[in-house]
């Protein structure tokens, strides 16, 4: 029951549309499904680590997130409005998983993990799910809370399996017109996200 109530919120924290879904819906049309299901397993992988956080009551690491999320924030601020402007000016090109592509992986990967991990929000919606649901939600014991932390990361996993796969069955049925425009979209989407968290932080600072 305990790895049922994981993936049901590995799978509530990964569902809402944000910066990372536009992020693997871009690398799913224009690098294969198998780019764009990495690329949400970097996401699964960073919430499955606030999920460790918030089951095993790691209050130190919280601690210390409180103390950086200002630096945490301003670094996914940039690197969304970097990302975002790099996909705007490139014109995407449909590429196969050669072993030459394949190093890409790796990005694909280290990028969501780093810009999942670099939101605060990640961490505080685990929060504030064990407020919610109360801490015997996510175990009891260490073993029961380990089960929480498994479901939620087999949760989001599936998520972004089922994301990057219906995006990628459309690929090959999308012109370079069109994958032009989905670039365009996802650049802008990751730009405003980027320029959103930026402006929060300059309001909150002035």
């Amino acid at each position: 029951m305990t790895l049922l109530k994981g993936m049901a919120v590995g799978i509530s924290i990964a569902a809402p549309v944000g910066p990372i879904a536009l992020l693997c819906l871009r690398r799913s049309l224009t690098d294969g499904r198998l780019v764009g299901f990495v690329s949400g397993l970097g996401a699964a992988v960073a919430d499955t680590l606030c999920g460790a956080v918030a089951a095993f009551g790691l209050s130190a690491l919280v601690g210390e997130m409180e103390r950086l999320k200002l630096w945490l924030q301003a670094g996914g601020g940039v690197f969304m409005l970097m990302l975002g402007g790099h996909f705007l000016r490139t014109r995407p090109v449909k590429a196969d998983l050669s072993p030459s592509h394949a190093r890409n992986l790796g990005v694909a990967f280290g990028s969501t993990l780093l810009l999942t991990l670099a939101n605060p929000m990640t961490l505080l919606s685990f929060l504030g799910v064990a407020a919610t649901l109360g801490p015997e939600a996510m175990g009891t014991t260490r073993w029961t809370a380990g089960e929480f932390v498994l479901g939620v990361l087999a949760g989001s996993s599936l998520w972004w399996l089922l994301w990057s796969g219906v995006a990628g069955r459309f690929r090959h049925q999308i012109g370079p017109q069109t994958l032009c425009w989905i670039n365009r979209v996802a650049g802008g989407g990751l730009a405003i996200f980027g320029a959103v968290q930026l402006l929060r932080l300059l309001l909150g600072a002035g």
